[in-house]
């Protein structure tokens, strides 16, 4: 993509407010209208969609961009890596002078030579550069431009520079395989190490179209290099809060997820499974996430038991088990007795009975636990065990079993008579452990005569 002259006429300045005005107007009436009326048109959202577009232009092009001048900006004021006037011009060790942002990401990220000379740098000291900034100060007053304030937060920092790259390696995935890769590759590196790099994926509706399209319609013969940049690119950028609800409401982004849980490399299927992770963040997308499938596959990526991915998969579920009915999905698609299965094989024991806790609250959980044996398991492991934690948890799961299921009672009760283990659990443990245990030992004080029917 050919590099844009930078800038805003001084016309379109001055009416750029009145307009954003007009069309924010414009775009609260729509989306007021597809909030509230289940019979909006394709024209509602196709409308939205424009004025937003046009508006996000707008923004772009605004005096503080400092894009496209009727007047040339003297180079001497751009900053030589953002290509922008500089805001707050600094110093470098080799005499150099860049805006302060730019310059310090450039260190941040581990350089040590000047990005002009290439000199390597004898200290990575930034002087201000008080005459440059007094230079562009009085450019500005006679021009009648309102000078920009500097970036505070550096991981924010987004150049034009940028956009253009990001637009090439956006390009570069419509390409031939090895280009796709690479751009794959780069992309990977670039949102994993800048911050701001993810903020650019929210300014267009085509960026994630874009990205994806090496990946639709489907992946089975994409280059399993390929899938995998992809896809943890994906997860690098739903870190980015911004993104996350963007991601989550995208029906290809959470399809293409559950694709690389069920096919991907370990490393593909382990990433798939710590963005849907990130991405369940937000409660609405734990909803969307829950009703799409992917909750079956991570249970089958935790069932494998790969060291590489179960953690992943664990924390997953775990957060989607926190919308109430995720619960009764994750019952169904048989997580208690994978759940079971792996803390038995001490595999991340504390993660699931965290797990194994949430779901207890589900009635046909409390049942499979029940036939399952899990009763004299977690009474071993409060018995046996020595984390504070892993012994709340046991103890928080068997108090939801015994009100749910009164038959289990004989169970606890003997085990109480022979080593006094909610006894001791309720005098040492911790307070949310105290209180579950005295409340299953009041209920076998009520109960003295109650048998095992089943």
């Amino acid at each position: 993509m050919a590099r844009r002259e930078r800038g805003l006429s001084a016309s379109a300045a001055d009416g750029g407010g009145g307009k954003a005005a007009e069309l924010k107007e414009k775009l609260r009436g729509l989306v007021k209208a597809i909030v509230e009326n289940d019979d909006y048109t394709t024209r509602h959202a196709e409308d939205a969609i424009a004025t937003l577009s046009t508006l996000r232009d707008l923004k772009r092009a605004s005096p503080s961009s400092f894009d496209d001048f009727s007047f040339p900006v003297p180079p001497e004021f751009r900053c030589p890596i953002s290509t922008e006037l500089m805001t707050d011009p600094v110093i470098l060790a080799t005499g150099q002078t860049y805006d302060r942002a730019y310059i310090q990401r450039w260190l941040d990220e581990g350089h040590r030579t000047c990005p002009q000379t290439q000199q390597v740098l004898s200290h990575t000291n930034l002087t201000p550069n008080y005459l440059v900034r007094d230079m562009i100060a009085q450019w500005c007053k006679e021009h009648a431009i309102e000078m920009p304030k500097p970036v505070q937060d550096i991981n924010q920092v987004v150049s034009n520079a940028d956009r253009d790259h990001l637009d090439s390696l956006l390009h570069k995935l419509s390409l031939s395989v090895p280009d796709q890769k690479e751009a794959a590759r780069e992309l990977r590196l670039l949102t994993k190490r800048m911050p701001s790099f993810r903020t650019l994926f929210g300014e267009s509706v085509d960026v994630i179209p874009q990205l994806l399209s090496p990946l639709s319609p489907n992946t089975a013969h994409v280059h399993p290099d390929l899938h995998e940049d992809l896809i943890t690119t994906i997860l690098n950028l739903s870190i980015h809060d911004d993104n996350k609800k963007v991601f989550g409401e995208d029906p290809t982004v959470i399809a293409l997820l559950i694709d690389a849980l069920k096919s991907g490399t370990i490393q593909t299927r382990s990433n798939a499974a710590a963005a849907i992770f990130t991405l369940s963040a937000l409660d609405s997308n734990k909803h969307i996430i829950g009703k799409s499938g992917a909750i079956k596959h991570l249970l089958d990526l935790l069932e494998e038991g790969q060291p590489l991915a179960v953690k992943d998969a664990a924390s997953a579920i775990f957060n989607l088990c926190l919308v109430h009915e995720n619960k009764g999905r994750t019952v169904r698609e048989g997580a208690v007795r994978v759940i079971l299965k792996k803390i038995m094989d001490h595999i991340l024991v504390d993660e699931l009975l965290a797990i194994l806790a949430l779901l207890s609250s589900h009635p046909k959980a409390i049942e499979e636990m029940g036939d399952l044996g899990a009763v004299a398991f977690l009474l071993a492991i409060i018995r046996e065990g020595t984390s504070e934690r892993t012994k709340e948890n046991c103890v928080a799961i068997l108090y939801t079993i015994c009100y749910g299921d009164r038959t289990k009672l004989k169970e606890v009760r003997e085990e109480e008579k022979a080593n006094g283990t909610l006894s001791k659990l309720a005098r040492h443990g911790t307070s949310r452990a105290k209180r579950k245990a005295n409340g299953i030992l009041e209920r076998l004080n009520r109960s003295p005569c109650l048998t095992h029917t089943a």
